[in-house]
């Protein structure tokens, strides 16, 4: 796929698939410092009918209040994102502010990050499991360094849409020659930085210009509005569930607890319970179905599935992302932390893994410090072995280096005191994400990836 320029009429297209209607999606935006992402999450929640009228209301009198945009009536669309007392005294987003809509095509669960450079972590925490992620840039100012770091972490963290939203473009009289500067700006920071396809959409938050409906302001744009296209994008879901196999990290050992009343004791039911045993968890990829054939790690045993639980019920099959209880046909000295996954789907076991990091902590990241590790329903403990270099977000190179420092991006080589079963993050997003966290206070130090694991 190609990034999109406006010398193909700055139309983006889709991935080719249409979305089911009433699917969930999710996205995130990003972008600098006033951009303007808090206003364009608030036109796309009023243009939408998204908005409550009392909170509308409420939004509207303190608009007024302010004297905003000097004419009655003109609201702050901000406000309705930026619900923090700070984040309003301040004019900034400071917190992942997550908002939820429906249209007719599907549902969306929105998460507006901050743009300032010392709430970068909020922005990776906010992408994470995003399917899409709108990155704004103000038309005037073209691409930053915030809009590097913010286009970089999306790259390492593999979103599967990208759209770049060149926002204000009515300060500029809806000029096309501006538009197609920041689009050109776009299209080889994508390629520098191996994005494989970005959607450039030319917007204006404050008007509404090709942010629900298509604008006659831009009549050189033939795309869609940025509605219109993240409503035809297809999720992690539909992309990913028939080509990743059956992982399931286990959350807790199901069995029964207490003894049975008298009725059900009286039933017969007392073997049935005794007997049960089940583990409990989320399935992070795949489909399971009772008579699968899975293995357990670490236990090392092929067992077969010969019950799937969803609470009280018992169903025939069952696909991520739901959690489930499974009933293996054989005894299996399994814990929190263990994986059960498809047979002969799981990598081999690592002790050490190689890994972009994204620093999280105000702590700096150096070799020797000793960390813990958490993966999935598991946390080891392990040792930085060596800092292999940071992105240069000027340059998109790796350059050396001995620490990390808050919002650096950087490659980490960690040795693990026990097995993990991780994959890379670019063959299985799920299994190929952890969390690097301080053994004595608990806080996250940073989030990373699995970019290679050797043996």
């Amino acid at each position: 796929m190609s990034t999109t320029t406006p010398a193909a009429t700055g139309t983006p297209a889709t991935d080719g698939a249409t979305a089911p209607a009433g699917t969930l999606f999710r996205f995130a935006t990003a972008g600098s410092v006033d951009d303007g992402k808090s206003t364009l999450v608030g036109r796309l929640l009023h243009d939408s009918k998204a908005i409550l009228a009392d909170q509308l209301e409420s939004v509207a009198r303190t608009s007024a209040e302010r004297g905003f945009g000097g004419e009655p009536g003109a609201i702050d669309f901000a406000l309705l994102t930026d619900g923090l007392r700070a984040e309003r005294e301040q004019g900034i987003t400071i917190d992942v502010a997550y908002r939820y809509f429906s249209t007719g095509r599907r549902s969306f669960i929105l998460a507006d990050c901050p743009g300032h450079v010392q709430y970068t972590r909020n922005m990776v925490t906010g992408s994470a499991t995003a399917d899409a992620v709108v990155v704004l840039v103000d038309v005037r100012n073209g691409v930053l360094e915030q809009t590097r770091r913010h286009l970089a972490v999306v790259q390492l963290l593999r979103v599967p849409h990208v759209i770049v939203a060149v926002n204000k473009i009515d300060l500029t009289g809806y000029d096309r020659d501006a538009f197609a500067a920041v689009a050109d700006e776009v299209a080889g920071l994508a390629r520098d930085l191996g994005l494989p396809d970005v959607h450039v959409v030319p917007v204006s938050a404050l008007a509404g210009d090709n942010v629900v409906e298509r604008s006659a302001n831009t009549p050189w744009y033939d795309g869609p509005a940025l509605l219109e296209l993240l409503e035809g994008l297809s999720t992690i879901d539909e992309l990913e569930t028939d080509l990743e196999a059956l992982r399931l990290p286990v959350q807790l050992v199901v069995r029964p607890q207490g003894a049975l009343s008298p009725e059900l004791a009286a039933s017969g039911a007392d073997d049935v319970f005794r007997d049960y045993r089940a583990f409990a968890g989320r399935i992070e990829s795949g489909t399971v179905r009772v008579g699968d054939a899975v293995e357990v790690f670490p236990a090392g045993v092929t067992t077969t599935v010969v019950g799937i639980d969803r609470g009280p019920v018992a169903v025939e099959e069952a696909s991520a992302p739901l959690s489930v209880s499974l009933r293996l046909a054989d005894p299996v000295d399994a814990a929190r932390g263990a994986v059960i996954a498809a047979a002969g789907s799981l990598p081999a076991p690592r002790r050490q893994l190689e890994a972009a990091v994204f620093q999280l902590d105000a702590r700096p990241l150096a070799p020797g410090a000793r960390v813990l590790v958490k993966h999935g329903t598991t946390t080891v403990q392990a040792l930085v072995a060596d800092i292999r270099g940071r992105l240069d977000l000027d340059t998109v190179d790796t350059v050396p280096a001995d620490r990390l420092a808050t919002n650096d991006i950087g490659l980490v080589s960690l040795r693990l005191s026990a097995d993990l079963v991780a994959a890379p993050y670019a063959e299985h997003r799920r299994a190929g994400a952890f969390l690097v966290i301080h053994p004595q206070d608990g806080a996250t130090l940073a989030a990373g990836i699995v970019v290679e694991a050797p043996a």
